[in-house]
């Protein structure tokens, strides 16, 4: 695959020295990606390609005439590397639109995102996969999209605002930077040869393009089935073993460094000791925005890898050409005579702040700051309501119990930890008063609700959880993976309703109430998951948000704001919830609550 088609014949003219270079980079320091070498040399730009490499490492050629440029910029001793390449992101888990992300992130160093919009497919179907197509047009930076695989996650389990089949993977295509199909999270469909993930991904390889893979937890043969299957990827190992045995079977692993997931380390304390890193990628999957001003991107990725013991070339060629090969761009991620232009000045390769970033060979940020201007352009659907919920009271929020007085054994989902999103079932023995389940003498148990806000549904799941982390009060979310639909964590129904109320109010976002009162709130009204605020503005609202969040309680969580994201989410093991009630996420059925 190649990134863009460009006029071959005068880019072997420029490598010639017979027509000039656009640009040409001087007295760097190349980083090769392919050697592991370090040597000075100068680098010149033509049509976006780089055109030729003027260096002498083995001190063999010191006659070349020097590049000759329309521009040239002097590096004065800097690093370059190749563009970093996040090997796999949720655009929507950022809470910006594409556009407003592209600014904030470029500065950083990224220049390419494998991005997958299956949050927003969910809630708009094809519609919002365009929408993020149409969004990420024009901007100094690439954004390649995968066609969502799992739209809802897994039928049957839940209800989402769109349905694809194959039909609707195959159309989408089409579309100019899709590249593959997106995570293939329904793991158990895909081992168990369920039809619709069968049809599904034998329509991607039909067109020999990329399968991404999720397969949290998979080993022995129900991963070599998986493999077998056609993913080839994976962004959800946690643990060290889980990445060795991966690798080993020839899988790319996408180390992720989140706002709520950090694996690097583990990840990398794990397979130190392989003589190849050819498989390990590096990636954000969710990142917010306060965490993206606070530490960066990419480039923190990066440089997490190398605190954790990588040497600094294999992080950051763990970010840029194994991304390239692993999706199967072949121009794609190194300082390379035929490669593009994509590429970044440093100071010092422990620290990995860019001094510049360029894109396609233009200047596109210096010193931390965007120097191509964004052009704001306004989408129908950004304007548009997608929080359709009728009829909700207070009574929607009160647990009824099949009798009046006494205890009931209940189903019960736990977390395991507060910076995690596995859980496990157990059962316990809870009051009921007058016909209704009673909490409130235990301040670790909560109220569960998801209340569906999609067209032609009006169902409602209710569960118990604990572990959670608040100690009173309730919290509402519209983000919550991956249907997105509205879900509440409660101590007592008049809390509950009043966060719900808040958050139909916003047109989606997060709320918190405590005493009936609204203690915060962040408004996101692009589907429920999205605003047109700068990440600055975000950051800001973000930071009085999880403040109110730790007020409830929620202060061993490390990112409190996405706590509850997770707990509708069910294709992480082991129990989660949906709008259709409680979900045994390996045995992939609805269970009951009261046994």
């Amino acid at each position: 695959m190649k990134i863009k088609t460009k006029n071959r014949r005068d880019l072997v003219e420029a490598a010639l020295g017979k027509k000039p270079c656009d640009l040409v980079i001087i007295n760097t320091q190349i980083i090769n990606v392919f050697t592991g070498e370090i040597y000075k040399g100068d680098v010149g730009i033509y049509d976006g390609y780089i055109a030729h490499i003027q260096c002498d490492p083995d001190g063999e050629n010191p006659c070349e005439k020097r590049l000759i440029g329309t521009h040239y910029c002097d590096a004065k001793g800097r690093y370059l590397l190749p563009g970093f390449i996040d090997a796999h992101a949720h655009i929507e888990s950022t809470m910006m639109t594409p556009r407003n992300l592209a600014q904030a992130v470029i500065p950083y160093g990224t220049t390419t995102m494998i991005t997958d919009p299956h949050e927003i497919a969910n809630v708009c179907g094809m519609e919002g996969v365009i929408y993020m197509h149409e969004c990420s047009l024009n901007l100094p930076m690439r954004q390649l999209i995968l066609v969502p695989s799992c739209v809802p996650a897994v039928p049957g389990l839940e209800n989402s605002g769109a349905k694809f089949s194959h039909k609707e993977v195959k159309s989408l295509l089409n579309l100019d930077r899709v590249i593959g199909l997106a995570e293939v999270m329904d793991f158990v469909g895909v081992i168990n040869s369920d039809e619709r993930m069968t049809s599904i991904i034998n329509a991607v390889d039909e067109k020999n393009m990329f399968i991404e893979g999720h397969a949290p937890n998979l080993t022995g043969r129900e991963l070599s089935a998986y493999l077998c299957a056609g993913p080839n990827s994976d962004h959800e190992s946690t643990t060290s073993a889980e990445a060795r045995e991966k690798i080993r079977s020839g899988m790319f692993v996408d180390a992720r460094e989140s706002s709520i997931s950090k694996n690097v380390e583990a990840i990398i304390d794990g397979i130190k000791g392989f003589r190849y890193f050819d498989n390990l990628t590096l990636c954000t999957d969710d990142r917010e925005p306060e965490d993206i001003i606070k530490n960066g991107h990419m480039n923190d990725v990066v440089k997490k890898a190398i605190h954790c013991g990588m040497h600094p070339i294999d992080a950051i060629r763990s970010a840029t050409l194994n991304v390239a090969r692993e999706i199967g761009a072949k121009d794609l991620g190194a300082v390379a005579p035929g490669f593009i232009a994509d590429l970044i000045l440093v100071d010092d390769l422990e620290d990995m702040n860019p001094y510049a970033v360029f894109f396609e060979g233009k200047l596109a940020a210096k010193n931390g700051k965007l120097i191509e201007e964004i052009e704001n352009i306004n989408f129908d659907l950004e304007e548009r309501n997608t929080v359709i919920i009728e009829n909700l009271t207070i009574d929607n929020f009160v647990f009824k119990t099949p009798i009046v007085e006494g205890k009931i054994n209940t189903r019960i989902i736990k977390y395991l930890d507060f910076n995690s999103a596995d859980t496990e079932f157990i059962f316990e023995e809870l009051p009921v008063i007058n016909g209704c389940l009673d909490i409130s003498s235990d301040n670790d148990l909560k109220y569960v609700v998801v209340i569906n806000r999609h067209h032609e549904h009006n169902t409602i799941g209710y569960g118990i959880v604990r572990n959670f982390g608040t100690k009173h009060g309730a919290v509402g979310s519209t983000v919550s993976h991956d249907c997105h639909n509205l879900i509440v964590v409660y101590d007592d129904p008049q809390n509950g309703y009043a966060a719900a109320m808040k958050i139909m109010e916003n047109g989606g976002g997060l709320s918190c109430a405590s005493e009936g009162v609204i203690k915060g709130s962040l408004a996101l009204p692009i589907a429920g998951l999205m605003s047109k605020k700068t990440c600055v503005e975000l950051s800001e609202e973000s930071t009085e948000m999880k403040k109110a969040l730790r007020n409830l309680g929620l202060t061993e969580s490390e990112n409190p704001l996405l706590r509850i994201a997770t707990l509708a989410l069910p294709v992480i093991p082991e129990a989660k919830m949906s709008d259709l009630g409680i979900v045994d996420v390996l045995e992939q059925r609805i269970v009951p609550m009261f046994e």
